[in-house]
């Protein structure tokens, strides 16, 4: 793969990484989660765990058995996102144990994830209903930590993956619950699907649910549900067999659209958004 400077904008930065849709999904979807890594033999053979947040927003910390953990949602320089978290984890591995790094700063030879990174692990990712993993398992437990921890907490909105939907994410947003689920599809062809099933008033997981758009975040196309309030992750999960088939069976249909699609699409596409 091919190593972009460190100011040119990479659009998919997790691209060649295992489970690119879920390190999408901490970046953009996920409060509070995390997934375990290490690093290349190069590079020391460290644990990492990558992690959507850390305290103060830090980019990385060196825990005190020395591992690091990195956070994946803090800001980054330059226009590659993978060269800056992987400087972030090199930056830390050199610190001594028990110190956060604060700020990144890009070197010319700043290493990607992809680089950075041993590959042959599996990425699972843990999502978590609170920020305990915060805590070094070496540190003391103060009262400023542990209000630190509660504060945090307080901000989590309720957020579970989806059994039977790979990738996808129920979330209660307080007022709606929605489903985003992140994609690795061609960004048209899932326009498509979602016209496809539009157009034949299919578009929707089941009774109160309804689409109602999509953005482009790190490359990959994420749709997004508004469900009503109590639906849940269970009323979620017990429409995603059906959901599943129909969505993938019009992904994968190369017909042309008809007239009334054509009509359909126009109105999808105007709720496309995209972050970076």
């Amino acid at each position: 793969m091919s190593s972009p400077s460190s100011n040119e904008l990479v659009r998919r930065p997790f691209e060649g990484l295992p489970n690119e849709q879920d390190l999408v999904a901490m970046r953009q979807l996920i409060p509070a989660a995390t997934m375990a890594a290490r690093t290349t033999e190069e590079y020391g053979s460290l644990d990492v765990e990558l992690a959507t947040v850390l305290p103060m927003a830090w980019p990385a910390v060196r825990r005190t058995d020395g591992s690091v953990t990195v956070g994946i949602q803090a800001g980054y320089p330059g226009g590659d996102l993978s060269r800056g978290i992987g400087q972030a984890i090199r930056l830390a591995a050199a610190l001594e144990p028990g110190n956060p790094i604060t700020t990144v700063t890009l070197d010319d030879d700043a290493p990607r994830l992809q680089d950075i990174l041993d590959l042959g692990g599996d990425f699972a990712i843990q999502v978590q209903d609170t920020f305990e993993f915060w805590l070094d398992p070496s540190a003391e437990r103060t009262a400023e930590i542990e209000q630190a921890i509660t504060q945090a907490n307080d901000s989590i909105m309720p957020t579970r993956p989806v059994a039977g939907l790979p990738h996808a994410y129920w979330v209660d947003a307080g007022p709606k619950e929605h489903l985003r689920w992140v994609l690795e599809a061609d960004e048209d062809a899932v326009i498509d699907a979602v016209t496809r099933l539009h157009a034949r008033r299919e578009s929707g997981l089941g009774e109160g649910t309804k689409y109602v758009g999509s953005f482009r975040a790190e490359g990959l196309s994420i749709p997004v549900w508004d469900l009503p309030k109590g639906f849940g992750a269970e009323g979620v999960e017990a429409e995603a067999e059906a959901f599943r088939t129909r969505f993938e069976e019009a992904l994968a249909s190369t017909e042309p659209l008809t007239a009334l699609e054509r009509r359909a699409r126009g109105g999808i596409v105007a709720r496309q958004v995209t972050l970076r």
